[in-house]
């Protein structure tokens, strides 16, 4: 579909995975977007404390505009077309019985489940649009978020729409991309 040309190991639905930023601006059943948390559900964390929490808005809903309005304009610009908005958001701390400690992970665990949540719009027939051209800082007040949890990133859901909604300069930016060789990425042993 996309032609991409990846090791035939590679899961199809991963190497089909990309992020448009035209979308068709319909609506998303709370069925498909609650398939899609409980698929990020799913993510591994340390010490199974699954440290995300997502706050979302479907299109058109009482939480769209306030959701929107954290997105600086250029994401704005084109994210307004999208199904639904999510922000990810991670708790800094494993909170037990016992008390609190430091989660060193809790960014790297909300990322696996953001990745889960994008593989599982993509199995729906969705596209996902990861991002951090937020207004952090003013975001995490508007949003409510605790100063013991971090605004990771927001990410939009929707069926792909027609480039040509998009202004002329990301008509051209709107094509699927390729990746770095596994040799620029992975290393055996030390870093350098």
């Amino acid at each position: 579909m996309t032609g991409r040309i990846a090791n035939p190991k590679i899961e199809k639905l991963i190497v089909d995975r990309w992020s448009p930023r035209a979308f068709d601006g319909s609506e998303m059943p709370q069925e498909d977007l609650d398939a899609i948390f409980e698929a990020a559900g799913w993510a591994p964390s340390a010490y199974n404390v699954q440290p995300w929490t997502f706050l979302y808005a479907r299109k058109g809903d009482a939480n769209w505009e306030l959701l929107l309005d954290q997105l600086i304009d250029f994401n704005k610009g084109w994210a307004k077309e999208a199904s639904a908005i999510v922000y990810v958001v991670s708790d800094k701390y494993m909170r037990s019985e016992k008390g609190n400690s430091e989660n060193h992970s809790h960014s790297f665990d909300a990322g696996a489940a953001w990745v889960l949540a994008a593989l599982q719009a993509q199995a729906l027939g969705y596209h996902t649009h990861g991002m951090t051209g937020l207004k952090f800082g003013e975001a995490e007040a508007a949003l409510g978020i605790p100063a013991d949890h971090r605004l990771e990133a927001a990410f939009v859901i929707g069926k792909q729409g027609d480039k040509s909604s998009l202004p002329e300069f990301l008509q051209e930016r709107e094509v699927v991309s390729s990746r770095k060789p596994i040799a620029e990425i992975a290393k055996a042993g030390k870093f350098a």
